[in-house]
């Protein structure tokens, strides 16, 4: 989502997205509606077959440039078809590796409205078509109810991407049910969220104690508390700056000992306004 911000300099964008392959990244997370098409685009520039890079993408929103918020609902059937179509075209496959729906049941953002009131049988019955067409590999799920999920698990589930995070842990028992499916966890906002009112995992004093005992940073702290706290867990914390990449990247082997991660699992959830736009 953070290469949009490099809209007006697309080489610096190429080159964020070879460095990431040159630092072993094979998972990168887009969508259509990232940019109105431009993250795709860049995407499918600057990565190549053989970097062996899974590229999962997302539906069940469509592109609104101009608007207070820059997308707008796409749950009924026909439109989630249609973004796969237009994620193919964009991304330039023949097949989406993976492809995430996105629900509108929670999390920050937009909220359904008429029309955009679908049953999520309706939704998982194309995107299983879609699959059984060969157009995408797997099925994800994001900002989806634990109910949802469970309700979802006959359809294969391969991921499912909510926001979580140190300091915003209401998704627990959906982690654990993910763990005990084989279900990969990828967490978004997972340094807690961009938006006023919630909680964020930098401001944190047991992650800013944690890091100047560490010699690392508060970013550095919660990403690597992410992948201590459970096995399935992939990251995808976003960036439009090859610095901040690479710390990313480093947060990766930062060793946590059993008594900061105590302290660490010690920190409340904090409550989140979200606003919903």
């Amino acid at each position: 989502m953070q290469l949009e911000r490099l809209r007006d300099d697309r080489d610096a964008a190429l080159a964020l997205l070879r460095r990431a392959v040159e630092l072993g990244i094979d998972h990168v997370d887009t969508a259509q509606f990232y940019g109105n098409g431009f993250v795709n685009e860049v995407i499918r520039e600057a990565l190549r077959p053989e970097d062996g890079v899974l590229v999962a993408s997302k539906v069940g929103a469509d592109p609104n440039p101009g608007g207070a918020i820059p997308l707008r609902s796409a749950q009924r059937p026909e439109q989630l078809r249609a973004s796969v179509e237009d994620n193919l075209v964009s991304l330039g496959l023949d097949r989406i590796p993976l492809v995430n729906l996105r629900r509108l049941d929670t999390g920050p953002g937009l909220r359904p409205e008429g029309d955009q009131v679908v049953d999520l049988d309706d939704q998982l019955a194309v995107m299983i078509a879609l699959r059984d067409e060969g157009k995408i590999g797997a099925i994800g799920l994001s900002a989806v109810t634990l109910d949802g999920l469970r309700h979802a698990l006959p359809a294969g589930i391969a991921c499912v991407q909510n926001s979580y995070s140190l300091v915003a842990r209401d998704n627990e028992d959906m982690l654990r049910l993910c763990v005990a499916e084989g279900i990969a966890w990828v967490p978004f906002f997972p340094l807690g969220g961009a938006f006023p009112g919630m909680p964020k995992v930098t401001e944190e004093p047991a992650v800013l104690d944690a890091a100047k005992a560490l010699d690392v940073t508060p970013a550095q702290v919660g990403l690597a508390w992410l992948l201590h706290h459970a096995p399935n867990t992939h990251l995808i914390p976003g960036t439009a700056s090859v610095n901040h990449l690479e710390a990313n990247v480093a947060a990766g082997s930062l060793v946590l000992d059993e008594a900061t991660l105590a302290t660490l699992d010690s920190v409340p959830a904090r409550v989140q306004e979200i606003p919903l736009g």
